[in-house]
């Protein structure tokens, strides 16, 4: 489905080409000088195991800039150039590409990462060089927390963003829960703030259990839950190896324990046929939002990509390159850093979620989430999000993290 949806016959490859076709359209008068050329370095994860986010936001980034260019591949008269770059999800290596975007290919932004271990080891390099970085989709509260310097800029959620939804979904007084998450900063991360987020609603965490993000096997995780006998088992998880079938096989709702986790991308909804009928929340699906620049999107990414609806990554890609063309109007393409972190500052923008507004305290995105039952719906192949109540940006505010 992956290679259909975006029409890569070998990933890498194929990304090379379409950035070199993009730069080509952008070149222009071949006198122009440096001056004239806006460059986004985009790090991703072409390869790996987060391959499938990296390529869908480098689709949605390229999407972005042309929804908020016009089609110019213009800002402020200055042509917009992108570089990507594949982290191959290894922080060593996005370190040495992110370097590699800064001082051979001088670039005035990088976004990325796919991953949040990738992301935190390119954070320093924002800073030692005074360059704008756009983070794009790594959620761990580190990131805008203790780990952040005044150059990061995120238009992904963050971890207690979702633990914000995840507990509005089912936190009340009395209810017990225990939780589930890969042992890594994203599982542990997201569990400490939905704890925060529950308790503060009148729940009570009554079990955390983590285990280690290669495994396959969590008998022991889940037996640990069933002998607490909670009310709602809480989940944030990553990746292709999840634990849903085995939750099934351990008849955990049979024993009146409920699930609720993220509908996440697409491929995950995939392995969730046995939580149709789950309270949780998303952080997109294509049908949930209702403004012009997502009904754009969805049309837009049918057209290009053989009738195949955007993802999650996708919007999130296509988030990204519109705050960064965005802020250049704002500024009339003047690529000052000190001037554009001030006009990023509590700016309000558009995006297929509707409006986002970075927070000046710590530059992160405020934003949409939904909660959402998961339902069966003839003619497609997941379990399918269907919106109870869109929950404002007010509603999903998470706490300054930064010390700022």
């Amino acid at each position: 489905m992956r290679n259909k949806m975006f029409g890569f016959k070998s990933g890498l490859t194929s990304i090379i080409v379409l950035t070199l076709l993009f730069i080509s359209g952008c070149s222009g008068d071949s006198a122009s000088s440096e001056e004239d050329t806006i460059k986004i370095g985009v790090l991703s994860s072409l390869t790996g195991p987060l391959e499938t986010y990296g390529k869908q936001t480098v689709a949605g980034f390229e999407l972005g800039l042309e929804y908020a260019t016009e089609g110019s591949n213009e800002v402020a008269g200055k042509k917009v150039e992108f570089i990507v770059e594949d982290t191959e999800t290894k922080p060593d290596v996005a370190v040495r590409k992110a370097t590699k975007l800064l001082e051979e290919d001088e670039v005035d932004f990088l976004v990325g990462s796919s991953s949040s271990g990738d992301t935190l080891a390119v954070l320093p390099l924002a800073e030692e060089y005074e360059k704008i970085m756009v983070v794009e989709p790594a959620v761990a509260d580190s990131i805008t927390g203790e780990n952040w310097n005044k150059y990061i800029f995120r238009t992904g959620r963050n971890s207690s963003q979702d633990a914000v939804a995840g507990a509005a979904a089912i936190a009340e007084k009395n209810v017990k829960i225990a939780t589930f998450a890969q042992d890594n900063a994203y599982g542990r991360e997201g569990i400490a703030a939905f704890k925060e987020g529950a308790e503060n609603l009148g729940a009570t965490i009554i079990n955390e259990q983590y285990a280690d993000p290669n495994s396959t096997d969590f008998t022991a995780n889940i037996q640990s839950i069933i002998n607490e006998k909670p009310d709602y088992l809480y989940i944030v998880w990553s990746g292709s190896n999840a634990p849903w079938k085995q939750l099934k096989d351990m008849q955990l709702e049979e024993q009146g324990i409920k699930i609720s986790t993220a509908a996440q991308d697409i491929p995950s909804l995939k392995t969730m046929d046995s939580l149709v009928g789950m309270s949780g929340f998303s952080i997109y699906y294509h049908t949930l939002p209702d403004n012009e620049v997502n009904d754009w999107l969805v049309e837009k990414h049918k057209e290009k990509f053989d009738g195949e609806i955007p993802d999650l990554f996708t919007a999130g890609g296509m988030t990204a390159a519109i705050s960064i063309v965005e802020a250049l109007k704002k500024t009339e393409g003047d690529k000052d850093v000190d001037g554009l972190i001030s006009t990023m500052e509590n700016m309000e923008f558009e995006t297929p979620k509707g409006t986002m507004k970075f927070r000046a305290e710590d530059h992160q995105a405020l934003q949409s989430l939904y909660a959402v039952t998961l339902e069966e719906q003839e003619g497609v192949d997941h379990p399918v999000p269907v919106l109870i109540k869109e929950l404002n940006m007010d509603e999903t505010e998470p706490p300054i993290r930064n010390g700022k």
